[in-house]
């Protein structure tokens, strides 16, 4: 996405691969990733795993700078902004205390653009606020059972993102789940570790990856599958898990029974486990942006498919890349005009062409965030349009 907004060769997945592969060969530095031209290239890279599915190689650019990071910063540190936020969860726990406060502070024009200032966001850029409670402490107190004991049980990841910022939407999908008859399960478990990875905090990462992994070891089968809402998070478990956990071979096991909500409707469906008398028959209209890492390790098509599942309801794909946001990408001031640059390529004008009526669905917590940004339209995530239409 940066070289089709910037259009220099540097930007390219092939150039930051040669460029690696050149400076690793010919460095002559204890640490080879020490280099400052690595660093540049790697810079606009928004680890949006595009490559991967792109990319005739299959060459995963978001890897090899999360690699190119955590050597780096043996080097060189890493710097307060990264660590504020790859340790954003532990931020929005603290602020989910006095969740109203949190929201003041970010949304006051002094307070924000002071914390902005000090944080290395953009001043354009509005900063997410915190849900009221989080989806733990809302599953904690929910009494809801599902309507149809028949059907299988799925063990539901509450993610850091949905868990402070998004409570609306995992509540969405379990009611989602329920309502269609299925038994939704909780344990106890850490966050993906996403941020941690993609500010190359490897070890740390590695930590979470091993805690999730001896959590969910003895439970995910095929019967009972894991489920998660957002994609850069529960997707871990299928890539970076592969890689990261000490138990390569439960690790394993968990990835092949892992699944995007909307993956595993589409299965359900296909094979006539979820009826479409479950849905009302109301005509809607839907676009989907499909979020990066959705493309790239699932695809757009389940997501196609589950919406399209309701009689009436008439669903396209708005032929985007990346949204321009890409996680904390878009939030950091010197790559905010290239994040809203990526975004007006294709995606902003398909949403602000749409009728006022016309729903349009992203997965991604942060492409929902870049598309208010950069268009004022509301996004909705897939399960909300689909919790909506359900009967009952």
């Amino acid at each position: 996405p940066s070289y089709r907004a910037t259009r220099l060769e540097k930007d390219t997945t092939r150039a930051r691969a040669n460029t690696l592969r050149e400076i690793l060969t010919h460095n002559t530095k204890v640490n080879r990733f020490d280099s400052e031209q690595l660093k540049e290239v790697f810079d606009l890279c928004l680890s949006c795993k595009g490559c991967v599915g792109e990319c005739p190689s299959n060459v995963d650019a978001a890897s090899l700078k999360a690699e190119f990071l955590y050597q780096y910063q043996k080097s060189n540190g890493v710097p307060l902004r990264s660590k504020i936020f790859a340790y954003n969860n532990s931020f929005n726990r603290l602020g989910s205390k006095f969740s109203s406060v949190t929201n003041f502070l970010f949304t006051n024009k002094l307070t924000a653009g002071v914390l902005k200032a000090i944080t290395g966001v953009a001043s354009k850029r509005t900063l997410p606020l915190l849900s009221k409670i989080s989806l733990e402490k809302w599953v904690q107190k929910s009494t809801a059972k599902p309507n149809d004991s028949k059907l299988k049980s799925v063990y539901f990841f509450i993610d850091e993102f949905t868990n402070y910022l998004d409570t609306s939407v995992g509540i969405d999908a379990i009611e989602l789940l329920q309502g269609l008859g299925y038994d939704v399960q909780f344990v106890k478990h850490t966050e993906s570790g996403r941020a941690f990875i993609s500010k190359g905090l490897l070890d740390q990462a590695k930590r979470f990856a091993d805690v999730n992994v001896s959590a969910f070891k003895d439970i995910i089968t095929e019967n009972t599958p894991l489920i998660g809402i957002e994609p850069s998070a529960i997707l871990t478990f299928r890539d970076e898990y592969l890689r990261l956990a000490t138990d390569k071979n439960a690790a394993k096991k968990i990835a092949e029974n892992t699944y995007l909500i909307e993956e595993f409707l589409q299965k359900e469906m296909k094979a006539g486990n979820i009826s479409k008398s479950k849905f009302q028959r109301d005509k809607k209209i839907i676009k989907i942006h499909g979020h990066c890492h959705q493309k790239a390790l699932s695809g757009i098509e389940p997501t196609f498919f589950v919406l399209n599942y309701p009689e009436n309801h008439i669903v396209t794909i708005i032929p985007s890349g990346c949204c321009g946001m890409a996680g904390s990408f878009g939030y950091e001031k010197e790559h905010y005009g290239l994040s809203m640059q990526i975004g007006e390529q294709t995606l902003f004008p398909a949403v602000r062409k749409a009728e006022p009526d016309t729903i349009i669905a992203a997965a991604g917590t942060s492409c929902r965030h870049q598309i208010m940004d950069g268009t004022k339209r509301e996004a909705l995530h897939p399960v909300t349009i689909l919790r909506q239409a359900l009967v009952g």
